[in-house]
């Protein structure tokens, strides 16, 4: 082929090519169009039940173990407290001077509610009780003469046991009224008798509404003057 045709061709082929370069560069290619996304809700966080709770991480062993020894002692305290004022601390006031001069009207007494569960009721003991079981009547407070199975007898003043002259080791006013006990009384199993140390003035196991007192009606032993202050002291 001669040349001149030759170079008319290559020619062509290059406008071409630019052409289409040209053509390529004009167009620009349209933008994506980009969709803004939603931030997904927050869920609120479910609460977790108490099976569910890490005690062991949440709190150290060591203050479990302070807390749990503390609350024990508390309890063991408390318990204690409750025990002590229920057998031994029960308040009673006296009514009357019947047990003069060791306690006078309006002295408050506590009470051993204890210690006759242990062991029965001595002679001496200054005991608690309601006459006959009466639950609407006032305690009474007084001394234990006659003891369960025994006689008693109170001639000219002076009071037997089986028989035998009674030496009481306690400051006592003397018998004027011996009551019902007219003649020898012989005490049940389970029974008592009892008198008043100021004898003048007592209500007791000499008089019907009260006569021998049983087992089942004791209330407990009075130990302590708590009330007054001046009259404090054990009994």
């Amino acid at each position: 082929m001669p040349r001149g045709i030759a170079d008319r061709k290559s020619d062509k082929i290059k406008k071409r090519k630019k052409n289409k370069i040209n053509f390529n560069l004009g167009k620009q290619k349209p933008k994506k169009k980009t969709i803004p996304r939603k931030k997904p809700r927050k869920r609120p966080k479910k609460k977790k039940s108490l099976k569910e709770l890490d005690f062991k991480n949440m709190i150290p062993m060591k203050r479990l173990k302070q807390a749990a020894s503390w609350i024990l002692q508390i309890a063991i305290v408390l318990l204690f407290a409750f025990v002590f004022v229920w057998y031994f601390g029960q308040r009673v006031s006296t009514v009357g001077d019947s047990m003069s001069p060791i306690l006078s009207n309006g002295d408050v007494v506590l009470v051993n509610r204890f210690v006759y569960n242990a062991s029965a009721p001595k002679r001496g003991d200054i005991i608690v009780f309601k006459p006959k079981g009466n639950e609407n009547s006032h305690y009474y407070i007084k001394r234990i003469i006659g003891l369960p199975g025994e006689t008693v007898e109170i001639l000219e003043g002076t009071i037997y046991i089986d028989g035998e002259k009674l030496t009481e080791d306690y400051e006592t006013a003397e018998i004027s009224d011996v009551g019902i006990v007219t003649g020898k009384i012989s005490l049940g199993g389970d029974e008592y008798f009892v008198l008043g140390d100021d004898r003048g003035k007592s209500e007791d196991s000499r008089m019907a509404d009260v006569g021998n007192v049983k087992r089942s009606y004791i209330y407990g032993k009075a130990w302590l003057i708590v009330s007054p202050l001046d009259h404090f002291g054990f009994l």
